[in-house]
């Protein structure tokens, strides 16, 4: 856990922007210099001042404006160019994060929580951006500060420097005391706003059904409990802050006195004068904002120690589904498939398909049929590797797909579920998902293929309509054509139905059926149905129950065995 958290972590990160970073902490030393040239001139403007020497005044403020003009540019360029590292840097982990979930399987997602997952990749990464911006931005700089100008009040008086550096132990242990607190506070923090950002996501996924609950009060009342207890956290860590700022703004206060009475007591033993001693106090002056942002700085460091864990937990974790050493590209295949002795277990208590022995033929239609739980979308999830089987193996075209590479098994693989996905974008966008340089004549033969076209065309902005996102303002049936113009511009050779017309009224179901009727053609389909008047057709019927085959015939030869087909069917018919 302890080299989790380290910001040692960051390093790969930051090394890829090391040119920038350098070109701004060349301009860091150069804004650095300048504190105790500035020191210096207040001194002697003071004395001018004692003098009345006009002249000179005018002269050293003339040499002071051009002192604070080249600092300001030195300043802008560290400031601008270190944002624009860390930016970059929070866009390359972000880029990484992003693309390490994507690879995660099925299996880590039906248990993450989006909302988590979603605070990581955007708030956590934000202020890991942010503090390797304060790093080279403020830590650094105000550290050389401190260190060239302690340099210059031991120039100008060393035992009064000495003295005043008595306190610096006890607030260094202070500050780090402080620390420690706050990032402990900050992982209690992080995680309530994550479970309150994940309830969210929660609560406007299924509103429809919360309203139609009249649930409102409930989700409320969930919502309250939440929300509080990260008040309750985010309170306490602003309340370890607020003391720390106290105590630690007492200690300079109480230093700055202390400076004052043995300045004086230098100056009457003529071991300082007056114009050293007001450079000295402003070279003090000039450290209260750098001591400042360094325990600021401090804090929010230990603050983004816990986000820094928090995303390199995410990274530690092992894709389940991923391409073997020698993986080979799965060419072009005809459709055929064979289950040999296939069994799962989504955990090791609990075996889910049991001896599975299926050979499906390029181009036959196979329908599973079951009661919910029987293992039908087990079955075809396996297909294109969203699980890895636990025993046996699945062959297309006489190879084992754990030899092959994902990418090419699943693009001879589409999949029109239950409930179609849609993402915010245009039609085309949706209709095209994965695939670039596809012409809009490709995109309106796949929708005429899927009975999508005409309604399509009756849009604002035809195929490049913006739908919103889950394409809400779209009905049942337009969103499922929509995902077989998908399937059919993917132009699989293996086709999986999981329940595709079981959700819509007689009339959509008509035209998503005859769009499937067309997209089925010359292609090997797997079909799941609970509707045997959807499955009639099929070259093959395969029953399951309980993880098992067992049942497999077309329809005429299943009904006159009058097992347990010929059962689901005679309920049906009867309930119908």
């Amino acid at each position: 856990m302890k080299n989790r958290s380290s910001y040692g972590q960051l390093m790969p990160y930051i090394r890829s922007e090391i040119a920038t970073i350098s070109l701004a902490l060349i301009c860091t030393i150069g804004f650095t210099v300048f504190w105790p040239i500035l020191a210096t001139l207040a001194g002697k403007m003071a004395g001018y001042i004692g003098e009345g020497n006009v002249g000179a005044i005018a002269q050293l403020a003339g040499v002071t404006a051009i002192v604070f003009l080249i600092r300001g540019g030195v300043q802008y360029g560290q400031d601008a160019l270190m944002a624009k590292a860390a930016l970059k840097i929070a866009l390359e982990l972000r880029k990484v994060v992003y693309r390490h979930l994507q690879s995660l399987s099925l299996k880590y997602f039906e248990t993450a929580k989006t909302g988590d997952l979603s605070y990581r990749l955007t708030e956590d990464i934000d202020r890991i951006g942010e503090v390797i911006n304060k790093i080279f931005h403020q830590f650094i700089p105000s550290v050389l500060q401190l260190i060239v100008v302690l340099g210059y009040m031991f120039y100008l008086n060393w035992q009064l420097t000495l003295a005043a550096l008595i306190i610096a132990p006890l607030m260094a242990v202070l500050i780090g005391t402080f620390g420690e607190q706050l990032l402990k506070l900050s992982k209690k923090s992080q995680a309530k706003i994550s479970n309150l950002s994940a309830l969210i996501s929660e609560v406007f996924n299924g509103i429809r059904l919360i309203q139609a609950f009249s649930a409102e009060e409930y989700e409320l009342k969930r919502f309250l409990v939440e929300a509080e207890e990260n008040r309750r956290a985010k309170y306490q860590t602003e309340k370890i802050k607020a003391l720390q700022f106290v105590v630690v703004g007492f200690l300079e206060a109480m230093s700055i006195v202390f400076l004052f009475f043995l300045g004086g007591w230098q100056i009457s033993q003529d071991n300082l004068t007056g114009a050293e001693f007001i450079s000295y106090i402003a070279a003090v002056a000039l450290l209260i904002d750098p001591i400042s942002l360094t325990t600021s700085n401090f804090n929010e460091f230990k603050q983004g120690e816990a986000s820094v864990e928090r995303i390199f937990e995410l990274l530690e974790i092992e894709p389940e589904i991923r391409d073997k050493i020698g993986a080979i590209e799965l060419e072009s295949s005809t459709g055929k498939v064979e289950y040999c002795q296939v069994n799962f277990q989504y955990d090791k208590e609990k075996t889910v398909l049991k001896n599975i022995n299926l050979k499906v033929e390029p181009g036959e239609t196979i329908a599973l049929v079951g009661l919910s739980g029987a293992g039908k979308t087990t079955l075809v999830n396996l297909l294109p590797r969203f699980y890895n089987v636990s025993e046996g193996q699945i062959l297309i075209d006489g190879v084992n797909i754990a030899d092959v590479t994902i990418k090419s098994l699943r693009n001879q693989i589409a999949i029109v579920p239950q409930e179609t996905v849609l993402f915010s974008g245009t039609i085309a966008d949706n209709i095209t998902l994965g695939k670039e340089g596809i012409s809009l004549t490709e995109i309106e033969a796949a929708a005429k293929i899927a009975n999508a076209h005409q309604f399509i065309s009756k849009l604002s902005q035809n195929y490049y309509t913006y739908i919103g996102e889950r394409g809400v303002n779209l009905s049942g049936g337009q969103r499922q054509r929509i995902a077989i113009a998908r399937a059919v511009l993917l132009n699989p050779k293996i086709l999986i139905l999981d329940e595709a017309t079981s959700a819509l009224d007689s009339e959509s179901e008509l035209l998503v059926q005859e769009a499937l009727e067309r997209i089925m053609k010359d292609r090997t389909v797997f079909v799941i149905a609970h509707r045997l008047g959807t499955v009639r057709k099929a070259d093959r019927i395969i029953v399951m129950e309980g993880g098992e085959i067992i049942e497999s015939g077309n329809h005429q030869e299943l009904l006159a065995k009058n097992g347990r087909y010929a059962r689901f069917h005679a309920q049906q018919f009867l309930n119908n």
